[in-house]
């Protein structure tokens, strides 16, 4: 039976963000942990070893395959930040055409510094981000 390697663990967010060893990247995790505690109302959770997670939301597969994910959140990872914009960034447009320097994927957005990037459209796109996952699977 497969296990999930990303789920919700009891280890500390704080603990985490100091063993980052930059600085300034542990500057922009804190700056983005209160952004999205702000935006979602919801404590800060770690999922898995690197994953900074808020809300939670229970899913199940065609295949039968389920299991329970963040709603939203961030990693602050060595050469970026990443966010989790589980949706992806269908109705994003116009954020992203303001947003400044950014790469996407399918659901992740990266941001080098947050120097790169319009501080108050990423916290928007966290709440447009959030709201939906909220809408779609209920209040946390």
């Amino acid at each position: 039976m497969y296990e999930l390697k990303t789920k919700e663990t009891d280890d500390l967010v704080e603990a985490f963000i100091m063993q980052i060893s930059d600085p300034n990247r542990q500057d922009d995790a804190r700056t983005i942990l209160a952004m999205f505690e702000q935006a979602t109302k919801q404590p800060a959770k770690m999922w898995g070893p690197s994953i900074i997670g808020f809300g939670k939301y229970s899913y199940v597969y065609d295949s039968g395959h389920s299991g329970e994910m963040c709603k939203t959140g961030f990693s602050p990872r060595k050469r970026e930040l990443v966010l989790y914009i589980v949706q992806g960034f269908d109705g994003f447009e116009n954020f992203l055409a303001k947003l400044g320097k950014y790469k996407i994927g399918k659901s992740c957005l990266y941001i080098k510094r947050l120097s790169d990037v319009d501080i108050n459209i990423v916290g928007q796109i966290i709440e447009k981000s959030y709201a939906h996952m909220c809408e779609k699977y209920g209040l946390d």
